[in-house]
């Protein structure tokens, strides 16, 4: 049984501004709602949009990167699960926590594959095609692939990264596990309460502009795709919503053309079911997209390309179109928001998909795979022997640049 969970946060969790905060969240209120006595920890500054944490039961720490206090609060803590947000939260805490509580399982969550979405950010930046190549050079796979093999499991978001994982690099499968969004089940008095076609309008984005592949999108968006539109559907409206927008966000505002930024939105559910139709061309990325998970929960149709809909679809069905082509783009853009037939058969597709994703299942089968983890552990890490390798090397190098920038901070202050 896992009674203590202790979650080692990268930053801390904001739902209302991306959808890793709402991940964050949805992780923490699954061990909460099984009982467990659950702790989060970090390095980071809060701020005034940082969930209150104890609100859920979740009792948080403020902790310090390369400083010796954290070995004395884990051992304090003594937690049957650590879980590390991001693998560089497991690069600066991991072989603290394998030295002071080394029966704790050492979980995890990539949030999405940070090396394949560096990988196809300098792709775009190149104006060249993401092989795979690129992946097995790159100095983030090194680091992030290293994580995976020290920790005893690794969250994944989406069935297609353990597909790059498995099949690039040789992950063996028993160190990933498939857990997608936790999202509540839509029910069908929930749909009933969906505002219908025709008082919705305006097309929509929306993201936290301090992820790049957001602003990438929103950009690729307004250059390229909204003329396109605009040609089809000269009194078209484009409302972008999101948080941290910065100076370069902003000067996009352009009601002339009909593009208008319009900054935080106060609630997700509210904007999104104003809206008609979701624009999401993103070009860069992985995991699984919330925007776009969020929009098939709230019933709003969308265009989206391959990167925009992988991990979230396996059959080609989805809440809307899905196209890499700029033009295809804006005409199904433009049929769906004009066309109600159409544009209620995309809403009822997008039903299904979200559906497939089972939140109670999905749940539990990662609680039993936690379980018998811990029931197991000491052969599971035998037989991991390049997790045990990479563990003994970094609890050397790791340990003494530590200690080394420890010591250097002491002496400056």
């Amino acid at each position: 049984m896992i009674q203590k969970v202790l979650v080692i946060g990268l930053v801390w969790p904001e739902p209302t501004s991306s959808a890793a905060g709402t991940r964050m969240l949805q992780l923490l209120q699954s061990f909460v709602n099984k009982g467990c006595i659950v702790s989060f920890a970090s390095a980071a500054q809060q701020t005034e949009f940082s969930f209150p944490l104890g609100s859920i039961g979740v009792e948080g720490h403020e902790i310090r990167i390369n400083d010796a206090t954290f070995d004395d609060f884990i051992r304090k803590q003594d937690p049957n699960v650590v879980l590390f947000d991001r693998y560089t939260t497991e690069e600066q805490f991991g072989w603290r926590v394998a030295k002071a509580v080394p029966s704790a399982l050492r979980i995890l969550d990539t949030e999405d594959l940070h090396c394949l979405r560096a990988a196809r950010e300098a792709a775009v930046k190149n104006g060249s095609d993401c092989k795979p190549e690129n992946l097995l050079l790159s100095p983030i796979a090194l680091r992030e692939v290293a994580a995976i093999y020290r920790s005893d499991l690794s969250i994944m978001i989406s069935q297609a990264e353990i597909g790059f994982l498995v099949d690039l690099f040789g992950v063996p499968n028993e160190l990933l596990w498939y857990l997608p969004f936790l999202y509540e089940a839509l029910d069908d008095a929930s749909i009933a309460e969906w505002p219908s076609f025709h008082t919705r309008k305006n097309y929509f984005f929306i993201g936290n502009f301090r992820h790049y592949p957001n602003y990438d999108a929103l950009r690729y968006l307004e250059t390229t795709i909204w003329p396109r539109i605009r040609a089809l559907d000269t009194e078209a409206s484009m409302y972008v919503y999101g948080a941290y927008m910065s100076p370069a966000v902003q000067q996009l505002h352009d009601p002339i053309t009909g593009f208008h930024i319009m900054g935080r939105a106060d609630s997700v559910r509210t904007v999104m079911q104003e809206a008609r139709v979701l624009l999401a061309p993103l070009r860069i990325g992985a995991g699984q997209k919330g925007k776009l998970a969020e929009a098939l929960q709230f019933g709003l149709p969308s265009v989206t390309t391959s990167i925009g809909a992988e991990g979230m679809t396996s059959d080609g069905r989805w809440g809307g179109y899905i196209t890499d082509d700029p033009d295809l783009f804006a005409k199904r853009a433009v049929d769906l928001y004009h066309n109600e037939g159409l544009w209620e058969e995309k809403q009822q597709e997008g039903v299904d998909v979200f559906r497939l994703q089972n939140q109670k299942a999905a749940t539990e089968a990662f609680q039993e795979r936690l379980i018998d983890l811990r029931a197991h552990l000491s052969d599971f890490r035998t037989r991991n022997f390049v997790g045990r390798m990479l563990t003994h090397h970094t609890m050397s190098s790791y340990k003494y640049l530590s200690r080394w920038i420890e010591e250097k901070e002491k002496r400056n202050l």
